[in-house]
């Protein structure tokens, strides 16, 4: 199966392999494929005796590439989808059942759900009321105006329309690192922010992908996913400190025949298994809270590969940024989930994935390929 793109006679718009018309102005096609700027090529696995694809003169051979089967990227999309699902409901039960097992070691399993709930929305309702302009004001991001940086206006437009969201407002950052992010409770509110040194070393396509992948942000609204996350792992962190402090230098639970007569006795019976649980569940909330985040990078990859119709436009994005460096004004442990690649650390193929915010970047890109229905030789 060729990977060779169409290139529209009309628009000049890239198409992808074996379409019959152009998505963007629907001119039919009737002259062969012509293979557009950027775009990759599959080649078939050499024969014997066939050279390497050759490189620049002078310079290194260029890696071989091979067809593989595509990777649709609505398939992609759903499996995401599914595991972040998933994983949401594996760190609200551990949150639950940290709830009940403190309530059990106290005696009334329904006043510790009582209390995790009730925490839960405090936490909820404070960190969904902060705006995305803490997040701008940190990052020292200031508005782009259409006349300044017409191009990526223009940019944000066009994938707004692919992916069927408002417009939301556009920010850039001072910073010669390559990075990018999207901020906002809902799409109606939602802002997308980029570096100058993104701006000035991304070709046009490229930048669509990378725009692309933001607003896959927005319109799935990871925004919720990660605050409703973020409140969930502090909450289970409280419940765990109050409980173990209460139990280890505090005035622990009394056992059922311990105390005043009535209400309020503890269950002895509990109090190991509880301390056991205040001790872990933090660490395994942490796992499943970067889970959740890499698992929303991979579907905001495969969403922004749906909205352009091109993987290796980000693919390739995704690659000059490991090149050139992610640093942004500002960067903290806070908001590094944010960004399109992780600003304070690079998470190559040999990184532990537990406690990581993103996917390695190599696959990533290497999973953009599969899409478009390449991939080099190892």
């Amino acid at each position: 199966m060729s990977a060779t793109g169409r290139m529209c006679p009309k628009c000049g718009a890239g198409n992808p392999p074996g379409a019959d018309y152009c998505y963007l102005c629907q001119e039919p096609f009737a002259a062969p494929p012509m293979p557009f700027p950027g775009a990759a090529v599959a080649l078939a696995p050499e024969s014997a005796g066939a050279p390497a694809l050759a490189g620049k003169p002078g310079g290194p051979p260029r890696p071989a590439a091979r067809a593989i089967p595509m990777l649709l990227f609505t398939d992609a999309e759903r499996r995401n989808v599914r595991m972040s699902v998933v994983l949401f409901l594996l760190l609200f039960g551990v949150f639950l059942l940290l709830g009940a097992a403190i309530g059990a070691a106290y005696g009334d399993v329904g006043r510790g759900l009582g209390l995790a709930t009730v925490l839960f929305a405090i936490l909820g309702g404070v960190a969904y009321s902060g705006g995305a302009g803490i997040v701008l004001s940190i990052h020292d991001a200031v508005e782009a105006g259409a006349t300044e940086y017409p191009q990526l206006v223009n940019v944000v437009e066009e994938m707004k329309i692919a992916a069927g969201i408002p417009m939301p407002k556009v920010y850039v950052m001072p910073s010669q690192g390559m990075n990018a992010f999207a901020a906002g409770r809902r799409p109606e509110e939602a802002c997308v922010a980029v570096t100058t040194g993104l701006l000035d070393r991304l070709s046009r396509e490229e930048l669509q992908g990378v725009i692309a992948h933001e607003m896959a942000h927005i319109k799935s609204r990871d925004t919720l996913y990660g605050v409703s996350a973020a409140v969930l792992v502090g909450a289970i962190a409280l419940l765990s400190d109050m409980f173990l402090r209460g139990t280890l230098f505090g005035r622990g639970p009394r056992s059922s025949g311990e105390g005043r007569s009535g209400g309020g006795r503890g269950n002895a019976a509990f109090l190991v298994p509880g301390i056991l649980l205040a001790l872990l569940a933090p660490l395994a909330a942490k796992i499943l809270q970067m889970s959740i985040s890499r698992e929303r990078e991979y579907h905001a990859d495969a969403a922004a590969a749906g909205f352009t119709r091109n993987p290796m436009g980000l693919a390739s994005a995704l690659a000059k940024i490991t090149a050139n460096g992610a640093q942004v004004p500002g960067e903290n442990r806070g908001t590094q989930h944010l960004f399109l690649v992780n600003p304070l650390k690079d998470f190559g193929p040999d990184a532990s994935a537990l406690m990581s915010t993103h996917p390695p970047t190599a696959l990533r890109i290497q999973r953009l390929k599969a899409m478009a229905g390449i991939a080099e030789r190892g």
